[in-house]
């Protein structure tokens, strides 16, 4: 299938059009932070869903990102979510941690999905899907997910900011910026750090 980066409908229309009618677009957020789960969404929009400017989530400003936030959830037919601990990321490691989240998102959407759109990860599901690099800048559903796993995600750093607001995570959203390693060096490790990330498992260790 050959795509164009202005055409975010093309895969969509393309299932649509041999009658698959439920596509959804998968997506992940928080595979590189320290601190925290990771997010992943799964989003049924309905065929006639517009919304202009509508791109991977890290694209767009946080207040954008809020906007369209509402926009989805207001509009959309159908929306699951998925989360992983920092725990079942320690245990498993953050890539198989992430596919597990994308399962439960899928699992945990109220409208079953007749096709999957996932940005880049392959799954074993018991449904169709296609994967496509970059798919959150190639598939209007897969964008969609970009923006909701990235808005709930950020809103649980918020509350953790709340609780902890020397390590920053308002602002860095749990990403090693100088910042919070600085404040992992001052203050020590929380029990939401990713103890098999570097470097907060040389910390544990010096500890």
């Amino acid at each position: 299938m050959s795509k164009t980066n202005y055409d975010l409908y093309a895969y969509e229309k393309e299932l649509w059009g041999i009658g698959i009618d439920h596509v959804a677009g998968v997506d992940e957020v928080g595979r590189g932070p320290l601190i925290g789960p990771v997010v992943t969404a799964c989003v049924i929009l309905p065929h006639d869903f517009v919304l202009e400017g509508l791109t991977d989530s890290k694209q767009l400003s946080e207040k954008k990102r809020e906007a369209y936030y509402n926009y989805i959830k207001d509009h959309a037919l159908a929306i699951g979510i998925g989360i992983k601990d920092e725990k079942v990321i320690d245990e498993v490691n953050i890539y198989e941690a992430t596919k597990l989240a994308m399962k439960e998102a899928i699992a945990n959407c109220p409208l079953s999905p007749d096709h999957v759109l996932i940005d880049a990860m392959p799954l074993e599901l018991d449904i169709p899907s296609t994967s496509i690099i970059k798919g959150d800048a190639k598939s209007i559903s897969i964008a969609a997910a970009s923006v909701v796993a990235k808005v709930t995600r950020d809103h649980m750093m918020y509350e953790l900011d709340k609780k902890h607001p020397e390590y920053d995570l308002k602002h860095n959203k749990g990403y090693p910026t100088k910042k919070h390693i600085a404040a992992i060096e001052t203050y020590g490790v929380l029990k939401e750090h990713r103890k098999s990330f570097h470097p907060v498992c040389d910390f544990v260790m010096k500890k």
